[in-house]
């Protein structure tokens, strides 16, 4: 759900909306519901967690596929009852007159594979010890194989070509796979916030995280799902991940140096209210994050992501010649700066796409890289969608 927008009642929105579940059919004929991974591990049965919409239109060419971020999940806009406090976490973005129209568009939005909100990964149970979740044993999942999962949906539901992909910063990583991976399939690619490969800084961030999560006690290498979580590890994880969000300029506005509900330091390092605001901030996104998000899901998606690499994997080494296989036409949004990245620009994806009528945007701003993502792609996204 999203963090920055409360559900109006008042507001157009898709309504109340359901989670539904599709199963894998399988990559081998002897072996039903088995999907063949890139590293040739064998995962089943797999099951994807998606929403959709809006409707398929008669011609079935009105399909937009929404690719979520690390740690999103399938619910995009509306509500799952009247009680809700807040939407689905695009709301701002997907319903009836916003930019992604579904008025307009038949909207469909999966859980990655190795996530944990319905889709298959280490929290599913495992059926060689029936009962008992994956864990660690859990085979690692790539983009090419959380896509593969999304392409086998999208032929479920009976849509032949998408009209458009659109994700951002990891979902931007699966966009652009599904751009080289399946062209025939997509009209129209959004990258948003993202990039062909992690450099050395995103990964290093992404293995602190992982190995905060792996030095808490209570992970247990992997098998806690019986007992209480690695609660602490998984919020530590969390907050590095939001400092890489935040550049100095905007840590420097939304906090400073400015005391939380108090007027000096207090000289203790054992308290339940930190000294600042940023250490309150903190804690706080850590302990949210912890109720809704699965440890071993965090160490999963992110070497996910940190696998990624466009030009290596399809364009033996030259972006260039990977995205010779794109057909489709490009979007690709930027702002130029987060906290611990240099700036995502949108030229060197625009430079290397042959794809026709492409179009890039980009914006400086000291906001949240999340919150930046909402407003960047709305701004860029709502003239651009007007002309399919």
């Amino acid at each position: 759900m999203s963090e920055y927008i409360e559900h109006d009642p008042a507001r157009p929105s898709v309504g109340q909306v359901e989670k539904k579940y599709f199963q894998f059919q399988g990559d081998l004929e002897n072996s039903p519901g088995v999907m063949i991974l890139e590293s040739k591990a064998a995962l089943g049965p797999v099951t994807i967690a998606y929403e959709t919409y809006g409707e398929l239109s008669p011609e079935k060419d009105n399909a937009v596929l929404i690719l979520h971020a690390l740690t999103g999940d399938s619910h995009v806009a509306g509500y799952y009852s009247p009680e809700d406090s807040k939407p689905g976490w695009w709301d701002i973005m997907v319903g009836p007159g916003r930019p992604i129209d579904t008025d307009r568009y038949y909207v469909i939005c999966s859980n990655v594979l190795g996530g944990c909100s319905g889709s298959t990964g280490p929290g599913s149970e495992n059926p060689a010890t029936p009962g008992q979740p994956y864990g660690m044993y859990f085979p690692v999942v790539t983009i090419a194989d959380i896509v593969r999962a999304q392409k086998a949906l999208v032929d479920f539901l009976g849509v032949p070509r998408l009209l458009a992909a659109v994700g951002g910063s990891m979902g931007g990583m699966q966009v652009l796979e599904w751009s080289v991976r399946y062209p025939e399939m997509l009209a129209a690619a959004v990258p948003l916030a993202t990039t062909p490969r992690h450099s050395a800084l995103n990964i290093a961030f992404n293995e602190i995280a992982r190995q905060a999560i792996m030095a808490d006690p209570k992970w247990n290498n992997g098998f806690y799902y019986d007992t209480e979580p690695p609660g602490l590890g998984l919020a530590v994880a969390r907050m590095i991940g939001h400092v890489t969000y935040l550049s100095d300029e905007a840590m420097r506005q939304k906090f400073g140096r400015r005391l939380q509900d108090k007027h000096a330091f207090t000289f203790d390092m054992d308290q339940d209210v930190p000294d600042f605001q940023v250490e309150s901030y903190l804690r706080y996104q850590g302990r949210k994050f912890v109720e809704r998000f699965d440890a071993n899901s965090f160490l999963y998606v992110t070497k996910a992501a940190d696998y990624f690499d466009m030009a290596e994997q399809h364009g033996g080494g030259s972006l260039t010649e990977a995205f010779a296989k794109a057909t489709a036409k490009f979007l690709v949004v930027s702002f130029r700066r987060t906290g611990s990245t240099p700036p995502t620009r949108p030229k060197p994806l625009s430079r290397h796409s042959n794809a026709t009528d492409g179009r890039s945007a980009s914006a400086r701003s000291p906001r949240t890289a999340d919150m930046m993502l909402f407003c960047c792609a709305t701004s860029a996204c709502s003239n651009w969608w007007k002309r399919f």
